[in-house]
């Protein structure tokens, strides 16, 4: 799948990916600044989250709740130094655990990643739009 659009259209792209039914451990690649955060949180809404969400840069990962005692797991792993960073933190039960998680950065922790997945890449236009593609 790939899509076109601007940042004022971010909702409508996010009912797209969550139409689209992909994996619940969604990877999130593209340079920094290119609104994979912004995207983050509009599928956060769109799934149910109330609260408000926030980048997990510091913290590692934000968690949310959502309906029927489900949640949404979002990390920021941009900072870690190893994939043991990640391991230490439990990564592997977040990413087991049957909910959503939403990784940026997942290049700094390929060997955590699980066999099911789906892969959404964001790339900046010359004119300003975003090229996202749902793999």
């Amino acid at each position: 799948m790939e899509l076109i659009f601007s940042l004022e259209e971010i909702d409508s792209i996010a009912n797209q990916i969550l139409a689209a039914n992909p994996n619940k451990v969604l990877l999130f690649n593209g340079e920094m600044g290119v609104g994979k955060t912004t995207l983050i949180k509009s599928l956060a809404k769109n799934l149910g989250v109330n609260d408000v969400t926030s980048s997990p840069t510091f913290s590692l990962v934000n968690e949310y709740q959502i309906i029927d005692n489900q949640y949404i797991y979002h990390f920021d792993v941009y900072r870690l130094k190893n994939e043991m960073e990640a391991m230490d933190m439990g990564i592997e039960d977040y990413l087991y655990s049957g909910n959503w998680c939403f990784i940026e950065w997942p290049e700094k922790i390929p060997n955590c990643i699980p066999d099911q997945h789906s892969t959404i890449t964001i790339e900046l236009l010359p004119d300003g739009k975003r090229r996202l593609t749902l793999e």
